[in-house]
């Protein structure tokens, strides 16, 4: 189950790369926020992915025994889940906008200053 974790993890971080380095806005857009969910699924996997019982304490006890799943990775990707929402609707909204000034989504068409089009 890891190893197939850590191929499929692989394999985003290579198209997240791929996408980022692709001229279109679009694809920037996709390729962020495909490298999101291969370190959001990185950090998964570096908290021990166990089929064990939740981190509860017995009151008999006074640490865990045993296996136990860690909630500090889960609970960092719960918030980089709900960040990466926000920065997804923001950065699609500001996407829409930049085309519908400019009439393209090629980054290149961001560099070329106004006077050259007169």
């Amino acid at each position: 189950m890891e190893l197939l974790l850590v191929v499929l993890i692989g394999i985003l971080y290579a198209a997240g790369v791929y996408f980022i380095l692709r001229r279109s806005m679009v694809r920037l857009l996709l390729g962020i926020l495909i490298l999101g969910n291969a370190t959001n699924m990185l950090i998964f996997l570096l908290g021990n992915i166990t089929k064990a019982k939740p981190p509860i304490i017995d009151a008999s006890l006074d640490r865990l025994t045993g296996p136990y799943a860690d909630p500090i990775p889960q609970a960092l990707i719960l918030t980089a889940i709900v960040i990466s929402f926000g920065l997804t609707s923001f950065a699609i909204v500001l996407l829409k906008r930049v085309y519908a000034l400019i009439g393209s989504d090629d980054l290149d068409d961001l560099n070329t200053p106004e006077e050259e089009d007169l």
